[in-house]
Parts: C-alpha cells; structure tokens; sequence
C-alpha cells in the first residue's frame, strides 16, 4: 500500500491507537510496522487471529501478559556469551511464564486454531523459570535461597552487622561528650562517629569524611576496625556470589536460547494480535466478509475515529457490476467521511483489525488504495490548489489497475467549472476503462448527468433535511444530489423576487433536471424510510413469535412435568401405605400365632386391598389416559401394520389371535405379546412411515438394556431404577438387567421389593450363570 494515501485516509491514526493496548514497547514495535496485507490468505488469517482474541478476552478474560517486557536486547547478548542482570532474568522468566500460560489460556478447541498454530512452536522451560523466580524476588535483588554459600555469607553479616552496631552504640554513650550527634553513621559502608573537629584527638580511629562546614570528622574508632573489615570481606564475598549465580542463570537461559527466543517472539506477537483485538472491541468491531471480485458493502459503517456519540452510521456498497460511484450533495454533508471511511475501514480489514459496521457486511480484495482527498497547496512548490490536485491524480493514473480502488475528493475542483468537469469525466472514463474501482465526489451537475448516461456508473447523494437546513450525513446509493441552493437561500431570508429572478439565469431544462432530482431523492428517502420501518417491525414481530414459542413450549414442558410428579408421587403415597399395612400384618400375623389379634389383622387386611385396588385403578387410570383412541385392528394377519394404543406406537403382527385374542407383535427389534383389544388401524403415510422407523431406532438406541446402581444408597437406587424402566418401557424394550452387585443383600432386596409392585415389571428373577449370577436381576417389562 502507498504511505501518501495510507497517510490520508488516517491510517497511522488507527495504528496508535490499537498501540495503546499493546502491554510491552515489543508488542507495540511490531504494531508500528503493522501494514494491509495483499493476498487474501493473509487478510483472512490475521481476521481470524484477531476474532479468535476477541472471543477469548470475552470468554476467559484478560490474557496471561503480566509482568511483560522487551527482552529482545538481553536475549541477544545472553546469545553471545554475556550475562544480564536480576532485572533481565526475571523478565525472561515472566515471558517464560506467560508462554507456558498462554497454552492453557488458549486451549485445545478448534476454536482458537490460528492462535494455537502461533503456540505450536512454544516450549514450556519450567524447571528453568523456578529456579530464575526462586533465585530472584525483585528487580535488583537475588534471593538468600539462590545458593547454599549465599546464605551463609548473608547470615555471617548479619551477625557481624549486629555486633558492629553494639560495639558503636557503646561507643557513642562514652564519647557522647566529643560528638556533634549522639548517633552513629556510615561513610563508605563503614560504621563512623560523627567527631567535633576541636575534639578529634579525643576520639582516636581513621579519618574518612568530613561536612560541608568543617566542624565534623567522620571517625572510624580503632577497636571498629577489624568489625568493619569482616563485614567489607562479606560484603566482597556476597557480591561475587550473586554475580556466579547471574552468570549460571544466563548460561542456563543460553543453553536453551533458540526456544526461549521463539517463545518470546510468540508472546510479542500474541500482544499485538490482542492489542488488535482489544482496540476492535472498543469500536464495536466485526470481521468482514473478503470479496475478491471486489464488490464490497459496509453495513451502517462509522469512522472509528469519530466519536461514538457523533457519528452517523451510513451503508456504502459497491455492486460488482458497478466501476464508479458519483456523490454529490451539500459542503459539510460527509461526502469526504464517506470517502475515508470506505478507504479507512478497507485498509483496517487488510491488517487485522475487525471494523465498525454491522454484521454481514463485506469488503473488496482490493491490492491498492489510492485516494486524492483535501487541500495539498504548496507554498514551497509554487503549485495552486488545481496543480497539486493534478499531479497527485498523474500519478495515480500512472499506477492504479483492474485490483485498484481510487477515491478522488472533488474531482475537477480548483479550476473553471466546465473544463474542470470536462477534465473529471474524462478521467473517471480513462480509469474505468482499465477496470478500476472509483468513488468521487464532486458538485458538477455534468458527472451526475456523466453518472446516468454511463454504464457501471452509479449516482449517489448525501441526504439533505430541507427542513432544518442540516445534513443528516447518510449515503443515498442510486440517487443524485440537488443543490438546493435556491431553496437554502430562502430559508435564511433571501427575498423570493431575488430567489426567481436567479432562476431565470438557468435554461429550463437545467431547472427540469434538478426537479427532478427532487423528486428522485424525496421518493428514495421516503421508500428507504419505509423500508427500514418495515424491517424493523418485522424483526420486532419475529422476535415476538420467538418469544411466544418459548413461553408455550415451557408451559408445556412444565404441565408434563407437573402431571408426571403427581403421578409418581401419588404411586409413591400408596405404595408407602402398602409396605406399612405389611409391616402391621406381619406384626399382627406373629400376635395371631400367639393367639391374639385376629379382628385387627382382618381390619388391616381389608385396608391393604383398598389401598392395593387405589394403586390399580391409579395405574389403570394412567393407561386409560395414555391410551390412543381410533378404529379396532381388524383382520389382524401376520405382517401387518398396526397401531399399539397402549404405547402409542405401531407394531407389526406376527401371529394370528389365539383363543383369548392375545397377539405376538414386534416394536423395531423387540417382540412382545399383547391383547387384539389393544391394537388400532394404522393410518400412516409411506413417508411419516419412513420417519417414524427412524425415530424408533433412535429410540430403541438410545435406551440402554442395562441399569448399573453400584455404590448407591438403597433410596437412590430405587428410584434410579424406577426412572430407567420408565425409558425402558417407552423405548420398547422386552427384557432388561439391573446390576445390584452382591454387597450385604441389602440393595438387591429394596429393588426387588420395588420390582415386585412395579406397573412396568411382568416379573423378576435373579441373573444366571453368564448373566452376571446374584449380582444382578432380569426385569420382563410389560
């Protein structure tokens, strides 16, 4: 892309910005050298880098770049031998760690495939961090833990600090009389008292230091001497140790120097693709669709360099039918932002950055953008306004070709109105020729006539509210502007008498034609109005049926919910009742055989059949309401198709009724024999036919022949079964097996007592050899 036009259409502009969420001075070198891509590959790879970022700040947050620098100069030196200071190692270890952390954080969905290909070539050092993290806590400081001998010389120093400083505070109490202060100090980390100078020879030691005024000599006494040696000594000592293990940390980080390079140049990359994204969330930014025929339509773009809450959304396209568009309207009505914001917000696809416009919209592959935009007089260059214009327009003709995009800003300006739109046409006409792709604005009446007499050529306008006398600054594809000059003029209070004798200075036909556009732009505002009413309404009353559908359906859902709680738990009630009559029988049945009880086991026994006929008659009630209405099967021949109303679900016959009507049928891969009174003409289309055997199969899938409830407490498993022969028999199955496993009984019992009372269950018994043995017991289902 050429720099002059990049430079126009605000590009660089967009670069500091996205700059500003870059995290280390690397990221944002990178960012500076950050230019559109030509090839479509390459545009389309780095959208998709910067939305694969986007969706992860969204997702998980802030990304893993905390403590991030410029290691690039330590890399660099560490390379050829050298070795870095506290501050340089602890910054390789951050990028260390954020690399390693970067894989977690981006994951292994497919999701996020172009920042994983980025992490391909990253290799984890951790051994290598904590021992960099272990050895250094600060900026400039290495830890006491770093190395065995540098904790033993910190520890001797402290001791003799502690030693120094008692034997010099005994000092300062007994030479109090000779001292300026009655504190001691350090000059040259040696511990001093601050001597008066006319009592010097008071205090006998070494001389190191005196004030600005001469009245205080800072003494080493003699006896402090050989302490302030020692400490000198460990001081000396402790500085080289630190100074061996900043040299092995860098020898370490040298031995694996191309790995730590890779990974550091993928983490400054990662920052300038997530700067990327974060400066593309700012501006409500979306990925575009990439048009190589270069047809391109930017739906409700906004300049992103125009505040928020100013800027007017406007819809820019270009059909791929379409070489040239010609606007024109009003000064100040955003015929220059449009120009930009097509130029800007092609360019920003080109590199990366998601744009501000709706989802949906598209951009032109296009591998040049020129653009001739504002005022480039040059003092220097003794060229006027129209010269400057026309050397810029030189060169563009010179180099634009059939994948070119030219934005020409008054096209023609600057010099005698008929040569100008003379020399404006002629242009358009020599570069659409070449195929090029051309967007102009202009206030030549000839270009809009040029523009509807030319093939690919289309007009448009910058809607005008003659009402308030402002321009709205949206795009009127397909219609020409009107000047409205006469009419503006009125409305600030020129005379009428002036206003129609101006007109009289125009032909008739000039005034027909600016009518007409009138009327052109006054319908198409109109229509467009109405149109967006429209879709508006339409997607409000879509949004409305959505909504409706869900509430229905969640009603549904909660009345089926509802009505199958009621139902298991007034099984549950009885079936309470049940067991607790049976334990008072069992209890009367062992007074009876001692000779008592005899009235109230008979009381209770009548009970249980109450109860018991409760339990049947809620379970037939069931059925009866399950139960499918219809017209009786009737010459029920084997392989025919029929309807099974109590399992709504259509069976094929196998045998003929025998002599108590009863049929064997077959649901899908299970056979079951049931009662012809049960079975319905089926009334099935071949092709709710076709659907229905495979919603069968689906279902006869999808329903395992096994229930494992192992480990679980008897109520759990009780009703963990329960629930499964609910699917089991909605699933058409025959035959199923509960695994118990063997335990202490106690399991196996409680779902036998369930199974045996069960509207399901035909009948139970315990697993064969082969079978799984008493582990488990075999359930025929109804």
């Amino acid at each position: 892309m050429n720099r002059k036009s990049m430079e126009k259409l605000e590009y660089f502009m967009i670069i500091e910005k996205v700059k500003a969420y870059a995290v280390c001075s690397a990221g944002a070198d990178i960012i500076s050298g950050m230019e559109p891509y030509e090839h479509r590959e390459d545009i389309e790879r780095s959208l998709s880098e910067t939305e694969e970022a986007a969706a992860l700040l969204y997702s998980k947050g802030s990304a893993p770049f905390e403590g991030i620098y410029d290691v690039r100069d330590n890399l660099k030196f560490i390379g050829k031998g050298g070795s870095t200071g506290a501050s340089g190692l602890l910054r390789i270890a951050n990028i260390l760690r954020s690399s390693r952390e970067f894989k977690e954080y981006v994951g292994p969905s497919d999701s996020h495939r172009h920042l994983k290909e980025i992490l391909y070539g990253v290799t984890p050092y951790k051994a290598l961090e904590n021992e960099i993290f272990i050895a250094i806590i600060g900026e400039n400081e290495v830890s006491d833990k770093a190395s065995p001998e540098l904790f033993g010389i910190r520890r001797a120093l402290k001791d003799k600090t502690a030693s120094v400083k008692e034997k010099i505070q005994s000092l300062v109490r007994s030479n109090e009389k000779f001292l300026q202060d009655n504190l001691y100090t350090v000059r040259g980390d040696r511990y001093v008292l601050p001597v008066k100078s006319e009592h010097k020879g008071s205090v006998p030691g070494l001389v190191h230091d005196q004030s600005a005024t001469g009245q205080t000599l800072f003494i080493e006494p003699m006896s402090l001497v050989n302490l302030n040696n020692d400490i000198k000594e460990l001081m000396l000592k402790e500085k080289a140790e630190v100074e061996r293990i900043l040299r092995m940390l860098s020898g370490k980080v040298q031995a694996n120097i191309a790995g730590v390079t890779r990974n550091a140049d993928a983490i400054y990359e990662l920052d300038m693709i997530f700067a990327r994204a974060k400066y593309s969330m700012s501006v409500d930014g979306t990925r575009p669709e990439v048009k190589d025929d270069l047809s391109f339509e930017l739906l409700q773009a906004r300049h992103p360099l125009i505040p928020k809450d100013v800027v007017v959304p406007s819809t820019i396209y270009m059909k791929s039918d379409h070489t040239v568009i010609v606007i024109t309207g009003p000064n100040t009505g955003g015929k220059t932002v449009t120009l930009k914001t097509v130029g800007l917000l092609h360019l920003m696809a080109k590199a990366g950055i998601l744009i501000p416009v709706n989802e949906g919209s598209s951009i032109g592959n296009f591998h040049e953008i020129y653009a001739d935009i504002g005022d480039e007089q040059s003092i220097e260059q003794s060229l006027s306004t129209f010269s400057s214009h026309m050397t810029n327009i030189v060169s563009i003709i010179d180099k634009a070709d059939d994948r070119s995009l030219v934005l020409f800003d008054e096209l023609g300006a600057g010099t005698d109105p008929t040569e100008g739109a003379a020399l404006a046409a002629a242009i358009l006409d020599t570069l659409k020729e070449r195929g090029v792709r051309i967007i102009a604005t202009t206030h030549y009446s000839e270009l809009k006539v040029y523009a509807l007499k030319s093939t690919r050529t289309v007009n448009a306008s910058v809607e005008f509210d003659v009402e308030t006398l402002r321009p709205t600054y949206r795009l009127l594809i397909g219609v020409p502007g009107k000047s409205n000059a006469f009419l503006i003029s009125k409305r600030l209070g020129l005379p009428d008498y002036i206003v129609e004798r101006s007109k009289g200075f125009i032909d008739s036909e000039t005034l027909k034609f600016e009518d007409l556009l009138e009327n052109l732009q006054t319908d198409s505002m109109k229509a467009t109005r109405e149109a967006e009413e429209a879709k508006a309404l339409r997607v409000a009353l879509e949004r409305k049926k959505e909504e409706l559908d869900r509430k229905l359906s969640r009603i549904d859902e909660i009345r089926d919910n509802a009505l199958q709680d009621a139902k298991r738990e007034g099984r549950r009630y009885l079936k309470e009742a049940k067991e607790k009559s049976d334990e008072i029988l069992k209890n009367l049945r062992e007074l009876e055989n001692s000779g008592y009880g005899t009235e109230g086991r008979r009381k209770l026994q009548d009970i249980r059949e109450k109860i018991q006929t409760g339990l049947d008659s809620q379970e037939a009630d069931e059925r009866e309401q399950e139960r499918v209405k219809g017209t009786a099967a009737k010459d029920l021949t084997p392989g025919k198709e029929v309807l099974l109303a109590t399992l709504n679900q259509r069976v094929t016959v196998l045998t003929r009724p025998d002599r108590d009507g009863n049929v064997q049928v077959q649901a899908g891969i299970m056979k079951m024999n049931v009662n012809s009174s049960d079975l319905l003409e089926s009334k099935e289309t071949k092709e709710q036919k076709q659907i229905r055997k495979r919603e069968v199969r689906l279902n006869l899938k999808a329903v395992s022949t096994s229930c494992d409830v192992r480990g679980l407490d008897s109520g759990e498993a009780t009703y963990r079964v329960d629930m499964y022969l609910d699917e089991a028999s909605l699933g058409g199955l025959n035959e199923v097996t509960i695994i118990h496993g063997m335990g202490t009984g106690v399991l196996k019992e409680e779902i036998g007592k369930m199974l045996r009372n069960h509207p399901h269950v035909r009948k139970s018994r315990p697993g064969e050899y082969g079978e799984g043995g008493q582990g488990v017991t075999i359930v025929t289902l109804r």
